[in-house]
C-alpha cells in the first residue's frame, strides 16, 4: 500500500544536508508501487522529481510538488562464461556497495568507480566516472518506465548517449523515465587502469606490487577519503563542477601562461582540465561565504560548513565560476542538479 506523505523535510534525503520542504513524499520500493502511483491524483496534478541517494542535489528552495525516492532493491547474475559477467542490478542499490559485491566475487570493471556516493540508477544518469573509468565502459543495457504511461523500455547503450557526465536522461529524455534497473557487463579476468591520478602512488605505498582489483579500490578509497569530506560529517555532492574540456589552442595559450597547468588530452585532440586546479589557483581552496566552503582540501568539492542554505552554496558556486572564468578565461560548468 502506497503512503504519500505531505510538507516532508527533505534534509535526510540529500547529501549536503538542507533543509528543504515538498508537498508530497513517496516511496517506491516496487515496480507495483509506481504503477499505482502514476494513477493517483497526487501524481498527475504536479510536478514531479526522483531521488536515489540525493547525492548529486542541490536544494535552493522547497519543492512544490511530488518527490519520488527510488528504493527498488536486487542484484542478479544474467549471464556468465568463463570470460565474462552480466550483473543487473536494481536502482535503488547503493553503488559503493554494489561495487564491492562486485568485487568480492572478481568480478573486474567497477573497481576504479569504489566510494562514490548514491545510487546505481543515478549511475547511468550522469555517466558517473572516477580516475579514468566511467559507466559507459562497462554498461550493458538498462530498464526504465515512462513516468507517463508506466510502459517498460530497455535502453541499449548507444540508445543512452553516453558523454562527459551526460546521457539523455539529462537532456532531451529529462523526467521522462525511472530508472529501474542497469546491466553492466563486466570481466573476470584482471585488466586493471592504475595510471590515473594517484593510483599507482597510493599501490607503491600499500607496497602492492601485483595489485588485484580489490587492492585497487583499496587505493581509490584510500585516496577519496584523504581528500573528500564525508557527507554524513560534512555536508557535500561530491564532485560540485565539471572538469571543463577546452581546445587545444586554448590549451597551449594556457600551458605558455600558467606552467603548471593540469591537463589530460582528449581523443579529438581537446583537453580536459582539473577544475580543482583552476579553483585553487584563484586562492579559494578553504574560502568561506555565509556558511558555505570551499573544501579544504580538494577545492573541485563545495560543502556545507556552518549550516548553510542551500541558496549560499549556489551564490558561492557562481562566485567560483566568475573568479576562475576571470583568471584563466574558462567557464566551469555545474555538475550537481540545481533545483
Amino acid at each position: 500500500m502506497l503512503k504519500i506523505a505531505e510538507n516532508l523535510n527533505l534534509k535526510p534525503y540529500n547529501t549536503f544536508g538542507l533543509d528543504a520542504f515538498c508537498n508530497y513524499f513517496v516511496e517506491i520500493n516496487s515496480i507495483a508501487d509506481f504503477l499505482e502511483l502514476i494513477k493517483t491524483e497526487v501524481y498527475i496534478n504536479n510536478a514531479k522529481l526522483i531521488i536515489g541517494g540525493g547525492s548529486n542535489i542541490l536544494f535552493t528552495q522547497n519543492f512544490n510538488g511530488l518527490v519520488l525516492k527510488n528504493n527498488l532493491k536486487g542484484i542478479t547474475i544474467e549471464l556468465e562464461d568463463k570470460d565474462t559477467v552480466i550483473v543487473k542490478v536494481a536502482a535503488g542499490e547503493s553503488w559503493h556497495e554494489f561495487v564491492l559485491w562486485c568485487i568480492e566475487r572478481n568480478f573486474c570493471g567497477l573497481e576504479n568507480l569504489s566510494l562514490i556516493p548514491g545510487c546505481v540508477g543515478a549511475s547511468p544518469m550522469q555517466n558517473i566516472g572516477a580516475y579514468g573509468a566511467e559507466i559507459k565502459d562497462v554498461f550493458y543495457e538498462l530498464e526504465a518506465l515512462n513516468t507517463t504511461t508506466g510502459e517498460k523500455k530497455t535502453f541499449t547503450k548507444n540508445e543512452c548517449e553516453f558523454g562527459y557526465r551526460e546521457s539523455v536522461f539529462k537532456t532531451k529524455y529529462k523526467n521522462q523515465f525511472l530508472i529501474i534497473s542497469v546491466s553492466f557487463k563486466l570481466t573476470k579476468h584482471t585488466n586493471l587502469n592504475t595510471t590515473y591520478g594517484a593510483i599507482n602512488a597510493e599501490l607503491e605505498a600499500m607496497k602492492v606490487t601485483q595489485p588485484t582489483a580489490k587492492d585497487v579500490s583499496n587505493a581509490v578509497i584510500a585516496i577519496r577519503r584523504s581528500k573528500l569530506p564525508d557527507p554524513k560529517e560534512t555536508g557535500n555532492a561530491g564532485s560540485f563542477f565539471k572538469n571543463p574540456e577546452i581546445s587545444q589552442e586554448k590549451h597551449n595559450s594556457l600551458k605558455s601562461s600558467f606552467e603548471g597547468l593540469v591537463s589530460y588530452p582528449l581523443p579529438n585532440g581537446d583537453f580536459k582540465l582539473a577544475a580543482g586546479w583552476l579553483i585553487e589557483q584563484c586562492g579559494l581552496k578553504g574560502f568561506e561565504k555565509n556558511g558555505a566552503a570551499v573544501h579544504s582540501k580538494q577545492a573541485l568539492v563545495l560543502i556545507n560548513k556552518n549550516n548553510c542554505t542551500g541558496q549560499a552554496v549556489f551564490e558561492l558556486s557562481s562566485y567560483v565560476i566568475q573568479k576562475v572564468f576571470d583568471k584563466f578565461g574558462v567557464t566551469l560548468e555545474r555538475e550537481v542538479n540545481i533545483i
